[in-house]
């Protein structure tokens, strides 16, 4: 086990920058994932610690040791990539014995190394087999034993579940919280899948255009994300988004008004601000008494309803956004989850209330944080781990 620390890295490829001043303090046993959309830089960052690519500036340590230049075979570190690469001539113990043999490992040694990795990841029975004669998800274990009999300090996965369906996915996310628990081994986990993220990890490191911009435990994430990025990306589906302005009485927009003491969040009245709602916060009005802080009144037209068995979707628009073009519709729109057995149906006139105790501001220039909730006891501009770190000179 290793804590990794990056210090100051940057990554530049002529005129563009992959990765942009990254501080991350990843701790000994941590399972972290870096999450980003396409091309954010998290891949970069991943191929940085490993060692498959030199920053142009910063540091990389593992452990106690500065490891910027040492090449990846020195560095402590074991990778499984999003392509599986096993030798198909080779059976499965083969394949997972592969690099013991080439540094020379006796062979009881390797049998014992291959048999505890094989154990872990449940291969039994197994290794005699060909890797045509596997499922993927079968494959992708033996490409995870591969990693675990080095016994590395620090595990670095490159999206290894991407190839495979979304009911063997889930299966695998289970298999990877087994094996973290038992190796408590670090590990980094590069995905732009933010559930494999929320469900898998102790901490989350969000990216994007390479920087940086929230490392905390999903949850907090979720219910405190620092800034407009962190709280569209993180959530499925997307966190509800109404530009608008701060007035005497609280927010304003051109499709509803929600009331609060601005003065309480030290706002004043013509800030320019980012009203946030998440869909499970919005609520049909007759709902009112169940909701902690409900807002007034939205008057509302249903728009798209989509049922998903365990919830239903609703997309409403406010009435006074229904004549408008559609660009113009669709600012006003709020996404609402309600109950299998509600009795929504399309192009029907609702009342809508927010939870005001769960509603997000965010300054409309920076894009930060301004408040998570409205209510009296509202939680301002949250201080985050990514915050902290960054101040952090150990």
């Amino acid at each position: 086990m290793a804590r990794v620390k990056l210090e100051h890295v940057t990554k530049r490829y002529e005129d563009v920058t992959a990765v942009d001043d990254m501080n991350l303090d990843i701790r000994d046993g941590e399972f972290v994932c870096l999450v980003g959309p396409s091309g954010c830089g998290k891949s970069t960052t991943m191929e940085t610690i490993a060692g498959l690519t030199l920053p142009t500036e910063g540091e990389v340590y593992i452990g106690d040791r500065e490891v910027t230049r040492l090449p990846p075979k020195d560095r402590g570190i074991a990778m499984v990539f999003q392509n599986i690469a096993l030798f198909p001539h080779m059976n499965v113990k083969d394949n997972i014995s592969f690099g013991l043999r080439l540094r020379k490992y006796d062979s009881e040694e390797i049998d014992r190394r291959v048999q505890r990795a094989s154990d872990i990841v449940q291969l039994e029975g197994m290794l005699e087999r060909m890797p045509d004669e596997m499922s993927g998800g079968q494959r992708q274990r033996v490409a995870i034993a591969r990693a675990i009999v080095r016994n590395p300090d620090v595990f670095l996965m490159d999206e290894p579940l991407a190839n495979l369906d979304a009911k063997l996915r889930v299966h695998m996310r289970t298999e990877l919280q087994r094996l973290h628990k038992e190796l408590e081994t670090t590990i980094i986990y590069v995905t732009h899948d933010q559930a494999e993220a929320m469900t898998m990890s102790d901490r989350i490191a969000v990216i994007d255009s390479g920087e940086l911009q929230q490392i905390d435990p999903p949850l907090v994430c979720y219910n405190e994300p620092a800034n407009l990025f962190v709280a569209g990306f993180i959530g499925s589906p997307s966190m509800n988004f109404t530009p608008g302005r701060v007035t005497d009485g609280g927010f304003t927009s051109e499709s509803y008004d929600i009331e609060f003491d601005p003065a309480s969040l030290g706002l004043s009245p013509g800030d320019s601000v980012t009203l946030g709602v998440r869909p499970e916060d919005v609520y049909p009005a007759e709902q009112r008494a169940s909701v902690s802080d409900p807002s007034m009144t939205i008057e509302a037209r249903t728009d798209v309803i989509e049922p998903m068995g365990d919830e239903i979707f609703v997309y409403v628009v406010t009435t006074d956004e229904m004549e408008m073009d559609f660009e113009a519709a669709e600012a006003g729109q709020l996404l609402m989850s309600v109950s299998p057995d509600s009795t929504i149906d399309v192009d029907q006139d609702i009342e809508v209330v927010l939870d005001r105790s769960k509603v997000h501001l965010f300054d409309d220039e920076t894009g930060q944080a301004i408040c998570h909730g409205l209510s009296p006891n509202a939680q301002t501009g949250t201080t985050t781990e990514t915050e902290t770190e960054a101040g952090d000179d150990d």
